[in-house]
């Protein structure tokens, strides 16, 4: 059981078909009801709220509940359903100032971030301690406690690499809504998040889950909700004594949530006693989203899915909720086809990648060099690398884009998968970007003109540090193969002509600005005899129609016959040859 809690879900059915059938849930009910032990209802209800946890151990799995104190009821919460945004608490309390990656801002319940903060210093020990415990973990909760086991199950969930550490699962029991459509939006940027959550109403008899959507008209098509409103986030299992339907769609759990017809005892304590009624029964029935049974086949009917997830549970206006309900589905399933999954490209990005290979080798063929030969967009091959280079850079600046949307720790699972092949992209597109850069008479391109994912793409390789020690006698082998490590290259060897025009055309008169020029005439040497000696650069840059050696040509016509240096010992004793052959030694 606890093997299977650290396996990748793929959708809401199968988290709650495993906490269910597993017996997780009533596990976790059950520690939830021990925790409670000793409460007095009645006594403790005008009492202000505060928070307790408890950690209870089963087997090889730990179990973490949080509960208020008293027991928090609707009473406790329907005159408290202000938010507070991320920027009031960004500089007080800015601990999930992870979740404005990419520019999100989001609000959360403020009575939830509140018992948050009352006991961030406890909770950050808590935390600690499950990051030294390899047993499985379940952070649970009820009511308010829910909202802040989702809370801490978020901070947990930040601080882990999840393609290695075991990711927690966060089970939640008639908790309120916890954040806005901005948080949600920012939850879902992690989709192994969201499936980390799962959160059960007894929508028939608590009203708690539904108490903070606002409510609206089901004849309304405008799907648009204000940037106040509190979504859902996760999956919701949404029960009453009838039968149970999942949804990890936030519009239809609101939707569902406000249709169902809500029972208003004003007896917290027998709510309580339904979830355990609930539970019990939920063992033997079967969860259903258009599923007749579990891994039996799916109805191909949409309207059959959707009445049967309506018939689950006591729904009030049942025709115009169908309607709304299929039409949000069609809307989830068009964004998922629109959504970019990098591994679905895969095989063709290795087909453009091949056609750059090709080019490469036959402009080195014809002793012009890859980047000069496109640089010139003499041929119609030249000009056919152009859309191979256009569909290959709006790839990796998705890539880029979409894992800049994950914290830290996540970033270490993209350089395993995706950084190698991310970083031969970049050392061999970008030279393209730079002829095209200067060929339309740009200067400083590093500046200037340089992409963002190129600089992301090298910062996260400089930071991998098995892909940035690569053996120096492993490129000697290869040298003649190689790409060039450093990609901006091509831009300085650009830049240092430019230098050589200056240089040429200044005015004797102009000392200062001369000698300017030589020094970085001269950085540029040890700069390129540096990338000679790691054996960083490819052999091309020697080719005879290559910039560099033009670049060489233009720069011994300034310098003195006695000028002397390392690069110009190197070049003019013709020892790039024997560089090419890897036989060369290099001190």
């Amino acid at each position: 059981m606890a093997s299977k809690m650290n396996q990748l879900f793929c959708s809401g059915l199968e988290v709650a078909n495993f906490v269910v059938s597993s017996g997780l849930l009533k596990l976790s009910w059950a520690k939830i009801l021990d925790c409670y032990g000793g409460f007095n209802l009645n006594e403790l209800q005008n009492l202000g709220l505060s928070i307790k946890w408890k950690a209870y151990q089963q087997a090889n799995i730990n179990i973490l509940v949080f509960t208020t104190s008293p027991i928090c009821t609707k009473s406790h919460l329907q005159y408290s359903k202000q938010l507070v945004s991320s920027t009031a608490f960004k500089e007080s309390f800015p601990v999930f100032e992870f979740l404005c990656n990419n520019g999100y801002s989001f609000s959360i319940h403020k009575a939830a971030i509140a018992l948050f903060a009352d006991h961030f210093h406890e909770l950050l020990q808590l935390k600690a301690e499950c990051g030294r415990n390899s047993n499985s973990l379940i952070v649970t909760g009820h009511s308010l406690g829910g909202s802040v086991a989702s809370l801490f199950t978020l901070w947990l969930l930040e601080s882990l690499d999840i393609s290695l550490a075991k990711r927690p699962l966060c089970l939640t029991f008639g908790s309120p809504l916890v954040g806005d459509k901005g948080f949600q939006q920012a939850i879902s940027q992690h989709p192994p998040w969201n499936s980390c959550f799962l959160h059960v109403a007894a929508t028939s008899k608590d009203s708690i889950p539904r108490l903070f959507i606002a409510p609206h008209d089901l004849n309304s098509m405008d799907l648009d909700s204000k940037s106040d409103d509190y979504k859902p986030f996760g999956t919701f299992l949404l029960c009453c004594e009838d039968g149970c339907t999942w949804s990890d769609n936030p519009e239809a759990v609101s939707e569902l949530l406000m249709a169902v017809e809500t029972e208003d005892t004003g007896n917290e304590e027998w709510t309580i006693n339904v979830y355990s009624r609930i539970i019990e029964q939920l063992e033997s029935m079967i969860v259903r989203k258009g599923i007749s049974q579990v891994n039996e086949p799916i109805l191909n009917s949409l309207r059959a899915g959707t009445t049967l997830q309506i018939e689950a549970i006591r729904i009030r206006n049942e025709q115009l909720l169908i309607k709304k309900l299929e039409e949000l589905e069609e809307i989830c399933m068009f964004n998922k086809g629109k959504a970019f999954d990098p591994a679905k490209k895969l095989n063709v990005i290795k087909i453009k990648m091949a056609e750059l290979e090709w080019y490469k080798k036959v402009a080195k063929a014809n002793e012009t060099g890859y980047y000069d030969c496109y640089k010139k967009q003499l041929s119609r091959r030249d000009r056919d690398i152009i859309k191979h280079k256009k569909f290959l850079t709006k790839y990796w600046k998705e890539v880029v884009a979409q894992n800049e949307r994950k914290p830290q720790k996540q970033l270490v699972y993209l350089r395993s998968r995706w950084l190698y092949a991310g970083t031969t992209y970049r050392r061999m597109v970008e030279p393209l970007d730079i002829a095209d850069y200067y060929r339309d008479g740009g200067s400083n391109y590093v500046t200037n003109g340089r992409s963002h994912h190129y600089i992301k793409l090298e910062q996260w390789l400089e930071a991998d540090e098995k892909q940035s020690r690569f053996r120096i006698d492993t490129k000697k082998q290869n040298v003649d193969v190689i790409l060039t490590d450093d990609s901006c290259f091509w831009a300085n060897v650009e830049e240092a002509r430019q230098w050589c025009k200056t240089l040429k055309t200044a005015d004797v008169g102009m000392i200062s600005e001369r000698l300017c020029l030589r020094q970085k005439l001269m950085e540029f040497e040890v700069y390129v005899m540096e990338q000679i000696k790691k054996y960083a650069v490819s052999s091309e840059i020697f080719l005879k129609g290559s910039s560099f050696m033009q670049w060489w040509k233009e720069y011994e016509m300034l310098i003195e016959p006695f000028h002397n240096s390392p690069l110009t010992d190197f070049i003019r004793n013709c020892k790039f040859q024997q560089y090419a052959s890897g036989c060369l030694a290099l001190s």
